[in-house]
């Protein structure tokens, strides 16, 4: 039995249009909530969301009967925590701040059993593979792994072409927020400079055959990415999602 097709990364390749969104609470039960939505992708953070492997394997676990994808953004571009992510059964790894194409070979061969990487062989009792029931798992996974790469400050664009031009980076997510604090508009991602800066990149992304990404967090945001070229655009945050309509839900009760 081989490793599970990436329904994902072939819809990458295929040049569709998939819309996500990102998981925040770092909860099972609220990741199988937001599988019910009808995302294509979901983003379980691991970055700025209190998870744990243990909860990443958590939502991995909730998400499994889900048509929505799973990427798990880890913390940072370590080999070690990456080859735990990928043994937990993750297939999509979005990796922040990468700024050269050295740091993204490196992170592609984290993603690779040898001889091409140097992910660890150590996945047979893992969920990875279905606790050692995929038994041609070792022999088909890296083919099934997608790799999304973050770029989201000005050394990561002034980099852009070189990383562009790694095998095995599958998509290049840029990162509005940092990007813009980085540019000096602390975190204003809507400044003219900052807009043009990310439509060049993803026009960028797209000649080099690798698919762009980005996050809006509200709509004219996600118009305008949608509108530039994002292939995989996420178009919100759940924990922002629960606090707008609480919000606005008792607001509108008290004013009455």
């Amino acid at each position: 039995m081989a490793a599970p097709t990436n329904t994902f990364k072939q819809a990458l390749i295929k040049g569709e249009r998939l819309i996500g969104c990102w998981s925040s609470f770092a909860e099972p039960v609220a990741a199988e909530i937001m599988g019910t939505a009808g995302f294509d992708w979901l983003v379980i953070d691991g970055e700025h969301a209190p998870n744990d492997i243990r909860s990443l394997r958590d939502q991995l676990m909730a998400l499994a009967a889900s048509p929505s994808h799973p990427v798990v953004r880890v913390p940072v571009g370590d080999t070690a925590l990456i080859k735990m992510v990928l043994d937990i059964g993750a297939q999509t790894i979005l990796v922040p701040m990468v700024n050269s194409a050295e740091q993204a070979r490196e992170l592609v061969r984290a993603c690779r059993y040898p001889p091409e990487g140097l992910r660890g062989v150590g996945a047979g009792a893992a969920r990875a593979t279905g606790y050692g029931s995929v038994t041609e798992y070792i022999q088909t996974a890296d083919e099934q792994i997608c790799l999304l790469l973050q770029v989201e400050n000005r050394a990561g664009m002034a980099a852009l072409d070189d990383i562009l031009q790694v095998e095995g980076v599958d998509g290049v997510f840029i990162g509005p927020a940092d990007l813009s604090t980085d540019m000096g508009f602390q975190g204003n991602s809507a400044a003219p400079e900052v807009r043009a800066t990310i439509a060049d990149a993803i026009t960028r992304i797209k000649a080099a055959g690798k698919a762009p990404g980005i996050l809006g967090t509200n709509d004219e945001a996600s118009q305008a990415y949608l509108e530039m070229g994002a292939q995989f655009l996420a178009v919100g945050i759940d924990v922002m999602l629960l606090t707008q309509a609480a919000r606005a839900l008792a607001a509108q009760w008290k004013a009455k």
